[in-house]
């Protein structure tokens, strides 16, 4: 059935064909009401809009379906048709990757992330790709890239490869692509197939840390000093959280009469809120930081800003130089393993870390006083105190 004037005005909220593959889509109880051209190419359905009814008429819309049909037929585009003027208004890859970088900033929460983006584009793939037109870029071009770094800098590869991906894809969704064609730089089922695994080549390297025999003579050393960047160092250690969770810690994250924190799932890499038991020592130092105020983050940096993770690794090389504040949650992992018969899953979920296998999935418990238990021990060989009776949790 063919569509009536009157009914492209009061038609209710769905998707209504006049034939030829023109529709009429109503969204929003009625409020939004615009044209869509639908047509088959390779078994798959694909759809391009016409515009609103309020600028493009029944009639209208019907001359431009009939136009498109043909265009079909003879093998167009018929986004090409409609709007000849993108065919040379397609923008190379290094615009495009421009715009990706644009697109994506506002979801980073790390700032360094788009110039991490920038340089490996500019410097590996833009020499290559820069000046490709999206459609013209194939696996041949993508391996040019990658094969240099694959097996001297894989990490560097592994992540340049993602972010090709991820500009190529934004090619096809905007129309500078086939969305049928395969992404040449999508690893399943295509580089796959011709790059050896990263796991397979990728050099492993750990973040130095500082054994943790020596920790409690680090510890005392940093007890001495009352900066803030050694009291964010210090609570760092005793909480074995990742620095970032410390350094950006907030007042109201802090639950004093728990004596505990809870992180919040958006400050950690698992994304899910993260609760740690805070020991004596580490109420100690709140309790310093406080007195200045209870607003905002703990641990002030410039302005009021979160801690740089540059002055906490400062204050730490004053007494291990080389080590890394990441690492410390390596020392805290250590001691539990050589010096405790903690369980190996208490001391995995004091370190965030997710519980594998079947066991995991049912778990619900955070098993808070059994880790309250670890980092009171930990807090108390910090402090240099020997622990006569190992517990077991």
């Amino acid at each position: 059935m063919t569509l009536t004037a009157r009914a492209v005005t009061t038609a209710k909220d769905g998707s209504f064909s006049d034939g030829n593959g023109l529709y009429l889509r109503v969204r929003n109880g009625g409020s939004t009401r615009f044209w869509v051209f639908r047509w088959k190419i390779a078994g798959k359905v694909r759809e391009l809009g016409l515009g609103g009814v309020s600028v493009v008429s029944l009639a209208q819309a019907r001359d431009m379906a009939i136009e498109l049909k043909r265009a079909v037929k003879s093998g167009d585009d018929p986004a090409l048709v409609l709007h000849p003027e993108a065919a040379c208004k397609t923008p190379a890859f290094a615009e495009l990757a421009q715009e990706t970088i644009e697109a994506l900033r506002p979801g980073w929460r790390n700032v360094k992330h788009a110039a991490q983006w920038e340089m490996t584009l500019r410097e590996y793939a833009f020499p290559t790709l820069g000046k490709m037109l999206p459609g013209d870029i194939g696996v041949e071009h993508v391996l040019r890239v990658l094969k240099p770094l694959w097996t001297t800098k894989t990490e560097t590869a592994t992540r340049l490869r993602q972010r090709i991906e991820a500009v190529l894809d934004r090619a096809a969704v905007l129309g500078y692509r086939d969305r049928e064609r395969v992404n040449p730089a999508s690893w399943k089922g295509n580089l796959e197939h011709l790059l050896a695994k990263p796991r397979a080549v990728r050099e492993r390297t750990h973040f130095a840390a500082v054994p943790y025999r020596e920790l409690p003579g680090v510890t005392a050393k940093l007890r001495d000093r009352q900066t803030m960047s050694a009291f964010c160092v210090r609570m760092i250690a005793l909480t074995a959280c990742r620095s970032g969770e410390i350094r950006g810690l907030r007042w109201e994250e802090i639950d004093t009469d728990a004596k505990a924190m809870t992180i919040p799932g958006s400050r950690t890499k698992t994304k899910k809120a993260h609760t740690v038991p805070l020991s004596a020592e580490a109420m100690q130092i709140l309790e310093h930081c406080g007195q200045a105020g209870r607003d905002g983050v703990v641990f002030p940096g410039r302005k009021g800003q979160p801690m740089t993770d540059v002055a906490a690794s400062k204050e730490l090389h004053l007494f291990a130089p080389g080590a890394t504040v990441h690492g410390l949650r390596s020392s805290f992992r250590d001691w539990a393993a050589d010096q405790t018969r903690h369980s190996r899953e208490v001391v995995e979920q004091c370190l965030a870390h997710a519980i594998g296998s079947v066991e995991g999935s049912y778990r619900r418990t955070d098993l808070l006083e059994k880790r309250r238990a670890v980092m009171n021990d930990w807090a108390s060989y910090l402090a240099g105190a020997k622990i006569v009776r190992l517990k077991v949790v």
